[in-house]
C-alpha cells in the first residue's frame, strides 16, 4: 500500500496544529532560536516498527531539523534499539517529538499486533483482514500499518464496496430483496458482500447471488460446513470473536479471509521515546547528519 503525501500532511498539519495553537510557550520560553541539538529515537519495546517517514515528515514539515533513519518499516525492533538520529533546531525537535511518537508508535503497535496474528496463519490459506475500526482521522495510517505487519486492507470507506450487515438486510426486508435492490442501484463492478449468522442465512446469500459471504460470529464447526455448502461459488470471510488464540483454528476452517477489528481498534501503542538530547555548539549551525 502506498500512502498519499498530500493527505498526510494534513493530518500532520491537523495534528501540530492541535498540539500548538498558538505557540509553544514552555519551549519558546526556556530554548533559544538559535540552539541547535542531536537526539535519540530509542525502542524500548519489542515489536515491528511502521511509520518512519511519518515521524520523519512532522519534521520536515516543522523545518530545520534532519533525521536519520536506521530501520525500515516492517523491521523488527529490541528494547535500547537506536532506531533514527534527528539534529538541528532544538524548539523544532521539541515541538514535534509528542505529535510523530503519537503517529509513530500507533502505527508500530498496529503493525506489531498484525504481525502476530498474520503469523498465527501462515500456512493455511486464509488472509487476514483489517475493518473500518480505525482512529477517526488516521484510518489511512492505520491501514498502511496493517499491510506493515503481513495483512491485507478490507475496504477504507462505505464508498468503496457494498456489505450487507444485518441492519441492511432487516430494513431491506431480507437478503434477497437486499442484493437485488444493490445490484439494481450499483455498478456491474461492484461486488456485494454479505453477512451471515447461520447456515440458512448462508444458503439465501447463495440463491441471491453474493460475491462475498460473510461468516459472522459462527463456531469452527458451523464455519466449516458452510465453508462446504459454499463449495467456491463465492468468496468467503470470517469475522466476529477473532483473537490471536482462535485464528488459527478459523483459519483451518478453509476460509478466504479472516477479519478482525483489533488490529486497529483497541491497539497497544509500541513503546519508543526520544531520548540523549544533546546541545551542539552554534558552530554547528550545518546541520550535517550524525
Amino acid at each position: 500500500m502506498k500512502m498519499n503525501y498530500l493527505v498526510i500532511d494534513e493530518i500532520i498539519k491537523g495534528a501540530l496544529n492541535e498540539d500548538i495553537p498558538n505557540e509553544d510557550i514552555t519551549t519558546d520560553s526556556v530554548i533559544g532560536e538559535d540552539s541547535i541539538c542531536r537526539a535519540e529515537l530509542l525502542s524500548k519495546d519489542t515489536g515491528v516498527i511502521a511509520g518512519l517517514e511519518v515521524f520523519k515528515r512532522v519534521f520536515d514539515l516543522l523545518g530545520e531539523v534532519e533525521v536519520e533513519l536506521f530501520k525500515a518499516d516492517g523491521d523488527a525492533v529490541e528494547p535500547r534499539m537506536i532506531v533514527a538520529k534527528l539534529s538541528g533546531s532544538t524548539r523544532n525537535i521539541l515541538k514535534g517529538e509528542r505529535t510523530a511518537l503519537n503517529l509513530l508508535q500507533r502505527m508500530s503497535g498496529i503493525a506489531t499486533v498484525t504481525r502476530a496474528y498474520s503469523d498465527a496463519i501462515e500456512g493455511t490459506g486464509a488472509r487476514l483482514l483489517d475493518t473500518r475500526k480505525t482512529m477517526p482521522g488516521l484510518r489511512i495510517l492505520d491501514k498502511y500499518a496493517v499491510t506493515v505487519g503481513g495483512g491485507h486492507n478490507h475496504r477504507f470507506n462505505l464508498s468503496d464496496g457494498i456489505m450487507l450487515k444485518d441492519n441492511h438486510i432487516s430494513a431491506a426486508g431480507g437478503i434477497k430483496s437486499a442484493v437485488e435492490a444493490a445490484r439494481k442501484r450499483c455498478s456491474f463492478v461492484r461486488k456485494i458482500e454479505v453477512e451471515t449468522e447461520s447456515l440458512e442465512m448462508v444458503s439465501e446469500a447463495l440463491e441471491a447471488g453474493a460475491d462475498i459471504i460473510m461468516l459472522d460470529n459462527m463456531d469452527c464447526g458451523t464455519m466449516k460446513k458452510a465453508v462446504e455448502m459454499i463449495g467456491g461459488r463465492a468468496v468467503t470471510e470470517a469475522s466476529g470473536n477473532v483473537t490471536l488464540s482462535t485464528i488459527r483454528a478459523i483459519a483451518e476452517t478453509g476460509v478466504d479471509y479472516i477479519s478482525s477489528g483489533a488490529l486497529t481498534h483497541s491497539v497497544k501503542a509500541l513503546d519508543l521515546s526520544l531520548k540523549n538530547l544533546a546541545l551542539l555548539p552554534a558552530a554547528a549551525r550545518q546541520y550535517q547528519k550524525l
